[in-house]
């Protein structure tokens, strides 16, 4: 079951990425990262076993970040890709305040839920300044990096469109190797053992080639329906 639902994550939410940009152009790419990386974080929390390797959930949410810069990129320019990678240190900023700022409340003695917040939400500031941390360093050096591809293959081609798949992978592969290593030991160093955290940073990494490969026919899409609907700045939904 594991499998199953991880494969039937990667379809929804990558559809929903999609989805968030036709309709609503830049600003439903930005509150998809936004709500991506603030849920990636809490996911991250939990460990699975699938495809024979324990891994941490939240991969195909962090991978969904790099999609939305990559078809930000590709469809609306190096500017409106690194805003998205702000709007993502802005909300995961503010909802590691939020979060923390419940503890200081006293629940009252009919309450059942603080104790479940505060078992799951204690971990948060670890996990969100690790995740910022690798965040802003894999995000912008992933929107450079594909603009250096873009740069590279459009001189060697001589054709702005051509090899959008280098470009998407070759920058996402490389920034997610940094994300995966950076992440896994900051974040989870003395939580598990030695054994266990290179068991979370290689299936993590196995799950980030593969939501990779799959995230360019995503990419490629975007670019289609935008050049046949026109510009999509700002969404069907104005």
């Amino acid at each position: 079951m594991n499998e199953l639902i991880l494969i039937l994550s990667l379809i929804v939410i990558y559809g929903i990425v999609l989805l968030s940009y036709v309709l609503f152009g830049r600003a439903g790419l930005y509150c998809t990262s936004a709500f991506c990386t603030v849920m990636a974080n809490i996911e991250a929390l939990v460990l699975i076993k699938a495809f024979g390797m324990e891994q941490t959930l939240g991969n195909i949410l962090f991978a969904a970040t790099f999609l939305v810069t990559d078809i930000l990129s590709e469809c609306e320019g190096k500017k409106y890709a690194n805003k998205a990678v702000w709007v993502g240190i802005f909300c995961s900023v503010f909802f590691l305040i939020l979060s923390q700022s419940w503890f200081l409340y006293k629940p009252a003695d009919t309450d059942t839920a603080m104790p479940a917040i505060r078992e799951i939400f204690s971990n948060t500031p670890r996990l969100i300044a690790a995740s910022l941390a690798v965040y802003v360093l894999s995000q912008f050096f992933d929107v450079w990096l594909y603009h250096k591809w873009w740069k590279l293959t459009e001189k060697k081609s001589g054709d702005k469109k051509k090899f959008l798949w280098l470009r998407n992978n070759g920058s996402t592969l490389i920034s997610q190797l940094i994300n995966t290593f950076l992440f896994t030991f900051i974040a989870f160093a003395g939580v598990y053992d030695m054994g266990t955290l290179f068991s979370i940073f290689a299936s993590s990494y196995v799950i980030y080639v593969f939501t990779s490969l799959l995230d360019t026919p995503v990419v490629y899409l975007a670019r289609l329906i935008k050049n046949k609907k026109g510009e999509l700045g700002e969404g069907l939904i104005k």
